[in-house]
């Protein structure tokens, strides 16, 4: 088994600005006030959990329902890109439904803030590039770090404020779409081979 750093730190970072846990402080401190608490430890262990499950049999369900993993890695390039427009802009493009209070540690925490549409996408476009095992390292690194985030939601939004937090948005929204075009590019290519 071959570690590379490049790929666990590129994986991390595709992961990280896809999962914007950091940008979803405010609906998790929202989600706190309303349900009383959110069990930070569940929460990370049922979206890795997903988000490895997911890894894995993604590809097997493609392939059952007739789609390869180039065309799938475009599709995300796409979500990949909107999603880094809402960050850069600041705009709403994807509706987020709340969903039940007593729920709040699995929906929509684990899913879909965490183990999200965007998150899934992009796996299995990092797996059209990337080794296995270095994805799986950049998934447990981004579980603890939605853990710690979790865990200290309120103290990190006093101390990072309202503009920190947009600041964070905007920076991680630029290498997103740049990570976009890049998997549009190198897959569209496959796809024409």
């Amino acid at each position: 088994m071959d570690f590379n750093f490049k790929e666990i730190a590129t994986a991390t970072m595709v992961l990280f600005a896809v999962i914007d846990i950091i940008g979803s402080i405010p609906i998790i401190i929202s989600l706190k006030e309303k349900s009383g608490t959110i069990k930070s430890g569940r929460a990370s262990i049922i979206s890795g959990i997903v988000l490895t499950v997911f890894l894995f049999i993604g590809e097997e369900i493609l392939k059952l329902i007739g789609i390869n993993v180039y065309e799938f890695a475009v599709a995300g390039a796409f979500i990949l890109f909107f999603i880094a427009l809402e960050m850069i802009l600041g705009i709403k493009l994807f509706k987020q439904n709340e969903g039940n209070l007593e729920m709040a540690t699995v929906f929509p925490i684990a899913f879909p803030i965490v183990a999200g549409p965007g998150s899934l996408t992009s796996l299995l476009s990092l797996r059209a590039e990337y080794e296995l095992q270095n994805i799986i390292v950049a998934i447990a690194i981004n579980v603890v770090v939605v853990f710690i985030v979790l865990r200290t939601s309120g103290s990190l939004q006093r101390f990072l404020g309202k503009n920190g937090i947009g600041i964070i948005e905007k920076v991680f929204g630029v290498i997103l779409l740049a990570i976009a075009v890049k998997l549009f590019t190198s897959n569209i290519q496959e796809l024409f081979n």
